[in-house]
Order: structure tokens, then C-alpha cells, then sequence
């Protein structure tokens, strides 16, 4: 009796499991297909000018790679670059200035904000201050990107078009992140896949609440920064991007998400530490340190992408058809929905299949997140350490 109380919980699981996949690949705003790009956009008459903001903090290591490209932004209208150099250690500041030197093309500004004052985190003072720094020259829009993002020389051209034809106010592209180490290539495909699947891109460019943006690339109207009260508004903000965005849509604005073709980071994550800390420090966060979506999101983690690879090996076991066709089948959907990915990531396609394990490192990773919350911890990135949304930051 026993022995088949539990072959029969693995059935009804595994087609739980088969369930929800099924609902999450029709009815989840096709978060798997990645031909979402640029929208449709013609250049306008006149161009608008745009000031690029660059908050940096500790990243003499990527600016070489990265910021040459801001600089020779093929750009028909005013465009100028405020680089703010957030207490870096490492000589950020004087190489942005040196870097300009060397290149020339786009007008830099170097600026610095001091320490952030309670209630900000690190990055969004540095926009704040780099924002002001830009606001004596009237731009029209605002690009703020980060020091490891690499633009094609279009990119800057691209995106004001794609804002100016489609009447957005925010305009992001979510840059391709680098995939050359073993943990990157098995854990940085499946980021950006899992994001999409919180927040389907096709639905952020629709009049509902859905709201995100990718904080690398953010190309934003200046007035509607002005009138949602960006950054002040999200000035606590530990994952910044969604922040902007659901400020902007809760004021009125429009905003677009898609996945870029020709904006890269450059910055590395070769151990799987690295991948973890990037991770972790925002996941508890996500889920607005609330215990039970913690609870929530680790069943649901679990049921979705844990329960198909059992269920089929329970199968193989024990003999059990019916456990081994349902966790077969949401295996093979889980997969089926992974392949548009890592093609646009390049990568092979029998990496599919092992994203159940993958999944299950997010799954650590996000308890992790929680652990270090209460343990006093918090969000921590480039030595400062969040304990909660409105501490003042810690030096690290």
C-alpha cells in the first residue's frame, strides 16, 4: 500500500509538472521565443539629443573593452558621455579620461558623487548625480548603460529611432551577456531565460502591468524621467531596472524590452562563485524578502523543473509507465522552450536537457540569498553591502 501511495504521488506530480509547462508554453506570453528585437523604426527628421549616463564603480578591469565603444557612437545629433566614477579604488576615473584621450569621438565628463547618502544604493546615486551633471545640457533623452557594456556604433542611433517611430519612453535591450567559461555557458543562457519568463517581453510593450527593463541599455525620454521622479522614486532600488520600469508604466509611459543584437557585456563570470554572487545578491530581493514567496518560489522551482527529471527516473526504476511518460513529456517541453535561447546565446543544444540542474543551482541560490538577508548580510556588490532597503550602505 505504501509502495503505491508513492508511485502515485510521483504520477499526480509529474502531471502537475506537465500542467504547468503546458500553461507556461502558450499561455505565459511566449517568454521562450527570442525574436523579440528593436522594433520597427525609421530615423526622425531631426535628432534629439542625448546625453549617456555611466555609473562605475571599480571597473578599470572592463572599461577598455567597453567605454571606446560609447565613444565612437556613430550619433547624427548632440550626444555627450558623464561618466561618474563611484568612489572607485582601482583608478577608474583618471583611465575613463585617459581612454578619451586616446579615442576621441563623443565629449566625456568624469564625475564623482561622494559616498550615498542613507536610503540610496550605491548605483542609483551615481545616476542621480550623472543626471544632474547632464540636465545643464537639455537632452532629450538619457542613455544610461553600464561601464561593462560594449555598443555596436550604431547602437545609440538604433535606439533613439526605435523610441522616436514607436512613441516609447523607455527603450532597452538586454545585452548579451559573455559566454566563454563552463559555468557561463551551462548557468548565463538560463539567466536570461528565467527573466523572461518572470517578465515576457512581448507583455511589457503592452498596456498592462507588466514592467521590466535591463539596466546595462536603458534608453529614457528625460521628461519622463523627470515626471516619475527617476531615481529619487527607486532610489532604494536593489534590482534598479524593474524599478525604472514600473515607474515609468505606473505614470503613464510605455516602455519596450527586447533582447539585443549587437550590445555585449564584456564582464566576465569564469568561476561558478562569481556567477553565484551576481545572483544571490538580488534574488531575496526579487521576491521583497517575504518569507512566503520564498517558500512559494522554491516549490514552484521544484515543481516546474525538479519534479519532470524524478518523476522520469522513478519511471526507469520502479517500472512505473505513467511516471515516465508524464516526466518525460514535461521534460522534453521544458527543453523544447530552452532551444531558442541557447541558440541566440550560440551554445549547444544538448545543454537543454541539463536545465533542470541549472535550475536547481538557482534554486541554492536564491535560499542563499534569504540566508545571507537575515543573517545580516544582505545585497552585496563591488564592497558595499545592503541590509535592507533603507540602510545606509556598508563598506565591504
Amino acid at each position: 500500500m505504501g509502495q503505491t501511495a508513492v508511485v502515485s504521488a510521483v504520477v499526480w506530480t509529474a502531471a502537475g509538472s506537465l500542467l504547468a509547462w503546458s500553461w507556461l508554453l502558450l499561455g505565459q506570453g511566449f517568454f521562450w521565443r527570442t525574436d523579440v528585437r528593436l522594433p520597427s523604426r525609421a530615423e526622425p527628421d531631426a535628432w534629439p539629443s542625448v546625453c549617456v549616463v555611466v555609473p562605475a564603480r571599480d571597473e578599470a578591469a572592463v572599461l577598455p573593452a567597453a567605454l571606446p565603444s560609447l565613444l565612437a557612437q556613430d550619433y547624427p545629433g548632440r550626444a555627450e558621455i558623464f561618466l561618474v566614477d563611484d568612489g572607485s579604488s582601482d583608478g577608474t576615473g583618471a583611465l575613463a579620461r585617459e581612454l578619451a584621450r586616446r579615442h576621441g569621438g563623443l565629449p566625456l565628463t568624469v564625475g564623482s558623487p561622494g559616498e550615498p547618502p542613507a536610503g540610496w544604493t550605491g548605483k542609483l546615486w551615481a545616476v542621480r548625480h550623472g543626471i544632474g551633471l547632464a540636465r545643464a545640457r537639455d537632452p532629450e533623452y538619457l542613455l544610461l548603460t553600464d561601464a561593462d557594456i560594449a555598443h555596436a556604433p550604431d547602437s545609440l542611433r538604433e535606439l533613439v529611432a526605435a523610441a522616436r517611430s514607436g512613441g516609447f519612453d523607455v527603450v532597452s535591450q538586454m545585452a548579451r551577456l559573455r559566454v566563454e567559461s563552463v559555468w557561463e555557458r551551462l548557468v548565463v543562457p538560463a539567466f536570461v531565460y528565467f527573466f523572461a519568463q518572470l517578465y515576457p517581453f512581448r507583455r511589457i510593450a503592452a498596456r498592462g502591468r507588466t514592467a521590466a527593463a535591463a539596466g546595462g541599455c536603458v534608453l529614457l525620454r528625460t521628461e519622463t524621467a523627470e515626471r516619475a521622479r527617476i531615481p529619487e522614486a527607486i532610489r532604494h532600488a536593489v534590482i534598479d531596472d524593474v524599478a525604472l520600469a514600473r515607474a515609468v508604466k505606473r505614470g503613464g509611459g510605455r516602455v519596450w524590452l527586447g533582447l539585443a543584437e549587437r550590445v555585449d557585456s564584456v564582464r566576465p563570470y569564469p568561476r561558478l562563485h562569481d556567477l553565484w554572487r551576481m545572483v544571490s545578491r538580488s534574488a531575496y530581493a526579487q521576491l521583497r524578502h517575504n518569507p512566503l514567496l520564498l517558500a512559494g518560489t522554491v516549490a514552484g522551482l521544484a515543481l516546474v523543473y525538479l519534479v519532470p527529471p524524478v518523476a522520469v527516473l522513478a519511471g526507469l526504476v520502479g517500472g512505473g509507465a505513467a511516471a515516465l511518460v508524464l516526466g518525460g513529456l514535461a521534460w522534453l517541453v521544458m527543453a523544447g522552450t530552452y532551444v531558442p535561447m541557447l541558440r541566440y546565446y550560440r551554445q549547444p543544444l544538448w545543454l537543454a536537457p541539463l536545465l533542470p540542474f541549472t535550475a536547481f543551482l538557482y534554486l541554492l541560490m536564491t535560499v542563499d540569498s534569504a540566508v545571507r538577508h537575515y543573517r545580516g548580510r544582505g545585497a552585496a556588490w563591488k564592497g558595499r553591502t545592503y541590509t535592507r532597503p533603507d540602510a545606509v550602505p556598508e563598506e565591504g
